[in-house]
Formats: structure tokens, sequence, C-alpha cells
């Protein structure tokens, strides 16, 4: 069965068609700067074992045309020659807020549903949403899931998701903690029980999905108990850009005092703060150049950064009581070995020591970094939003 997965954004799409007889990528790419004269689609496809890349201008008015210059790509390259050898589509979509726990199969009433969950992710809803609309028009007898980032931290319970906030800003505003990168943790979840050989529904995890956005979270028996970011991504760890944990009343501080609009407020908090925000770079690969070089900003950014992680593990360990095995991921999870040593540093009461040396090797795949004698085990898993979309919309699909 072929599946293709769509991430729908406000001026691109992402997309990538699986075969899930062994979840081999048979085709990728996107359309960037939509509605802009500069829009381009990336094309790249399987072709006797290898894959071929096409880049090409591609104008682009609206994701109409977007998805029409996809459609003419994977024609024209033949990786989906008839429409009718693929089985179904799944597309990202941000906030499902209280209603969406599981991938949903759309309708015209999953669409309104959607629509108006809007207010809660302004900036991303409405793009997914568009390119919903989009592929049904396109494809209206081809099956098509959503997949919501918020659905696996769903099982939280209220003591966990409630803020200590007026009772009529959670019934009327719908003010509570969502949580997002659901299903990278749910992905990551699974993948360290293979690894470890033992059924997710007997694993006590702390995940940690360290990119330019950041998450933990606390699984309990395959669940989430709870996790980093609440009612936006802005809460919790320490982030490229964005500020994570703050006191609420800087806000107020900043504005009485500069005179800043909301709208500056949330542009300084989602997009200059953060690693950016103490040493004017987000990209950590350069930062820990810098702090390596004796840059003394890109050092306290990585101190402060690692110090949120860590502060994190010990309380989602004190939440776990019984913690089977730590996992990192994502692309600085994935690839930093000094923010997993640094982040780790000091947590051996907790039974988290790291093997340098296994630490710092060259890997390919799911890897375990603990030392022999830790009582925790530590992992890296290599995150696939992807493939997890897919592999829940051939699940919603086939139920």
């Amino acid at each position: 069965m072929n599946i293709l997965v769509i991430n729908s954004g406000s001026s691109s799409v992402k997309y990538q068609l699986f075969d899930m007889q062994d979840g081999r990528v048979l085709t990728s790419g996107l359309v960037e700067r939509i509605g802009e004269a500069e829009s381009r689609l990336v094309h790249r496809w399987l072709q006797d074992g290898d894959m071929q890349e096409l880049v090409r201008s591609e104008p682009s008015a609206d994701h109409q045309h977007a998805f029409e210059a996809i459609g003419a790509a994977m024609r024209d390259s033949g990786s989906l020659a008839d429409v009718a050898r693929l089985d179904g589509i799944g597309h990202r979509v941000v906030h499902g807020g209280e209603e969406f726990t599981r991938p949903t199969l759309i309708d015209a009433a999953v669409v309104e549903r959607i629509r108006a969950l809007g207010p809660l992710a302004p900036l991303h809803n409405p793009a997914n949403l568009t390119g919903i609309e989009v592929c049904l028009q396109l494809f209206p007898d081809l099956p098509q899931v959503a997949v919501f980032d918020t659905a696996f931290h769903q099982t939280m319970p209220a003591h966990v998701y409630r803020y200590a906030l007026p009772e009529a800003w959670y019934n009327e505003q719908r003010v509570r903690r969502y949580g997002f990168h659901g299903t990278s943790h749910q992905y990551v979840a699974r993948q360290a029980a293979a690894f470890l050989q033992t059924p997710l529904a007997s694993l006590n995890l702390i995940t940690l999905h360290l990119g330019n956005g950041a998450s933990a979270a606390a699984i309990r028996q395959g669940t989430c108990l709870d996790t980093s970011m609440g009612f936006t991504p802005l809460e919790g760890l320490m982030m490229g850009t964005r500020c994570g944990d703050i006191d609420p009343a800087i806000p107020f501080y900043i504005a009485a005092a500069t005179g800043a609009t909301s709208a500056d407020l949330e542009a300084a908090l989602n997009r200059d703060s953060g690693v950016k925000g103490i040493c004017g770079d987000n990209d950590m690969r350069e930062v820990q150049r810098r702090a390596g070089a004796g840059d003394a900003r890109a050092r306290l950014a990585i101190d402060m950064y690692c110090y949120r992680i860590r502060k994190y593990i010990g309380a989602y360990c004190a939440v776990l009581g019984d913690v089977d095995a730590l996992v990192f991921t994502a692309g600085i999870g994935e690839n930093s070995p000094l923010i997993r040593e640094t982040a780790c540093a000091g947590l051996e009461m907790l039974g988290i020591a790291l093997d340098p040396d296994k630490n710092h090797a060259p890997r390919s795949g799911t890897a375990a970094i603990q030392r022999a004698d830790a009582g925790v085990r530590v992992l890296v898993v290599p995150t696939n939003e992807e493939i997890e979309i897919a592999r829940q919309t051939l699940d919603c699909i086939s139920r």
C-alpha cells in the first residue's frame, strides 16, 4: 500500500510517498515560497535503487497550483504514474484541541471542526486545512486522514493539563496545556520499545525532542503523562528562538517599560528569544563551535539550554517514579554528543550516566549510550514523523 504524507504550511507544501510494505520513501519533496515569484519545486524519487532529484522554478500562485505541480512531477518522474496506486493521504495537523485524540478520517464535519480550532494555532492550522481542502478537491474518492501533533498528549490527566487560572478561561476560551511534537514522541517511544525488545506498555520513558523547537515527555506504559509544551509551543524547554518557561509578568513589565505591543512581545518570545536571545545564534552547531572557541555568550547559551533539560529530566523522574530509558531525538538530540553529555551531567543519583565513548561513537539508527553500570538506559533514536503519520494513516483507513 502507498500512503502520501502531506505537511502543508502557509507558504510551502512538503510531501513524502511511502511504500508501506517496507517503509521505503518512493518520492519526497516540497514546493516553497507559494504565492511568490521565486516559488520552486524540489522533487526526489526512487529510481533503480537510487534517489534522483529535480529542482525547477514552479510559479505557484496558491496551494492548488502547488499540488498540481507535485502531481505533475510525480507523473513525469514515473514515481506515481497513476493515482489509483495511491491508497490514502495523511495530513499533519498541528492542533487537535480536546476533540481529536487519535488519527481521524476526514469528512466535511471534520474539516469544520479543524477550522474551528484555528484560533488555537493561527500560524499552523489554517495552512494545514488549506492543504486538506485542496487534496479533497483533487482526490475526492481517496481516503484522507488527519494526524494531530497534540493527540498523543491527550492522555494527560486534568491535574497535569489544567492551569491555575480562572475556570472561565478553560471552559470558554479552552486555555489548558495541550503539548506538541506528539507524533515524534510517540514514534521514538515505539522505536525505543522495539530496540529494548520490551512491550511499550511495560516501559516508563522520558523522551527529549531537541531541535530548533524542543520538548520533553513523560510516558508511562505507552501513554503520555506529562509534556513540557503547553497551551502553545512557547512553554517548557529553552529552544532555538523560543523562550520556554518564564515568569508570565515579564511581558507586562516590558510592555510598560518600552511601549511594546502584544504583537511585538509575541514576536520577541517566539523568534528572538531562546538560544538566539542569549548569543545571537540559534543554529546549535554554530553555537557549539563558538563556545569551543571561547565565546562566553555561546557557552552561557549551552549551559542554560542543558540546565533546563536537566531540570525536566529530574521532574519527570519524580513524576514517573521509575524510569526505564531516557531517549534523545531530533536534530540536536540525535547529533550533539556535547548537549547529551551536558544535559545528563550530575544525574548519576537518578541512575543516568553516559559512556563517553558510546556517546561520541558514529552510529546509524538507534543506539544505547549509557554506562554499563547505569540503572537507566539512555538511547539515541532518530525520529521520523512522516513514517509515523503514514502508519497512523494506514491504521485509520484499515479501521
